[in-house]
Formats: structure tokens, sequence, C-alpha cells
């Protein structure tokens, strides 16, 4: 992964940008099945991810793994990505978000925090939300919105990737937006993709409809 040339043909130097992908969690409202591993035309949720991060540019990308780690460790095994297996990610999310984070080597501009379930999301969407968050007017965090919609990822300058893996495990990214709001930039996204996720049957069954495309859960783990 990487991005070549500067930010403006010039001198300056090129911004380096990172990722953590989120792909531990339990999926409890799918059976508890492996999100990551969810097949969009047999293609897999986390690959998808991964090609649209490699296709924004991110210059370097930690892979959470939690539940199901054997399934998914597999799908990512061809990429140029750093794995993290988080034995706490029962615990919640913000326990991934923090070993995400203390792996990414550095130094790094921004950093994103992403989900490995969101369908839709593409290499020009991410590219769109680091190109806004370079040419934002102040702040640490840039958050994407879509009709009032909170949506993910969410991109951090190094200030508040230190500040945030300072705080220990108890404040994950989204408290720390919220107790920070006058760091915290809106992007007003051109579509849904930063919205649309997969948590529940109804959520495969809308997506099915939508992309007139396979969608294919993986099957149970093993315990």
């Amino acid at each position: 992964m990487g991005r070549t040339g500067n930010d403006g043909g010039g001198c300056a130097p090129r911004r380096r940008i990172g990722a953590v992908l989120l792909a531990a969690g339990e999926g409890q409202r799918l059976g508890g099945v492996a999100k990551p591993a969810i097949a969009i035309q047999g293609v897999p949720l986390v690959k998808r991810a991964l090609i649209a991060l490699s296709g924004a540019g991110v210059d370097e990308v930690v892979v959470v793994l939690g539940h199901a780690a054997q399934q998914v460790e597999p799908l990512v095994q061809d990429f140029p990505v750093a794995l993290v297996r988080n034995e706490r990610y029962r615990d919640g999310q913000m326990s991934s978000v923090h070993a995400g984070l203390a792996a990414l080597s550095g130094p790094l501009d921004a950093v994103l925090v992403c989900l490995a379930d969101q369908p839709l999301l593409e290499a020009q969407d991410i590219a769109a939300l680091i190109g806004a968050f370079e040419q934002r007017a102040g702040g640490s965090v840039m958050v994407p919105y879509f009709q009032g919609r909170r949506g993910n990822p969410a991109i951090f300058d190094g200030a508040a990737r230190a500040a945030i893996v300072a705080a220990g495990a108890s404040v994950g990214c989204r408290r720390w937006i919220d107790e920070h709001p006058q760091l915290v930039t809106r992007f007003e996204a051109p579509n849904d993709h930063y919205v649309v996720d997969l948590d529940t049957a109804e959520d495969l069954t809308a997506l099915r409809a939508r992309l007139g495309l396979a969608v294919e859960l993986p099957a149970a783990p093993i315990a």
C-alpha cells in the first residue's frame, strides 16, 4: 500500500496516511458469523475494504482480528498489512481501536479508523474524505455525515491519535470525539456509502436488493 508523488508537484512533503481496519466484532445480530468474511460476488468484505484503502493511497494498514480470527486471517494474508489479534475483543470495539492504533508504526500525519462491514465504501469515497481532511480549516478529526447520519471512517491527525492511545482502553474514538466537539469537523458526504453497514438480516436483504448481486454469509465459525 502507499501513495506516490507529493501533494502539489513541488517540494512539499507528501503526507503519510495510516488506517486501522476493525475486523474483530462478534456479529451477534447475524448469529455470530464473521462479518468481514461476508462475500459480495465471492469477494469478502475485508478484501473489498483493503482494496479500497489501497486504491485511496493509504500508506500503512493494521487489521485487527478477534472473533473468528482463524476465518478472517487467510482472507488478508496476500495484502501488505500488519495483523493484530485482539484477545479482548469481547470487551467491545474500543479495545480493538486501541490495539490497532498502538500497532501503527508511523510516523503518520493522519489515521483512518475503518469498519470491515461497509459494503459500499470505495476507494474514491476514502480519497474524498482524505482530501477534505487535508484541506480542512482546523481541528484534529473529521467525521463523515450523510443527511444528518453519522458515518465511518473517521480520520484523525497525529495529536488526536496520541491522545486516544494515552487515554487508555476506556476511551474509544466515538467517546473521544464526543468529548472534544471543538476539534471535530464534519465532512458532508456526497453519498450514503459512509453510513451503510451490515448488522442485521434486514441489512443483508436490503443490500441484495440494491446491488442485484449475490451476498453470501460465511459458515459459522468453529467455537
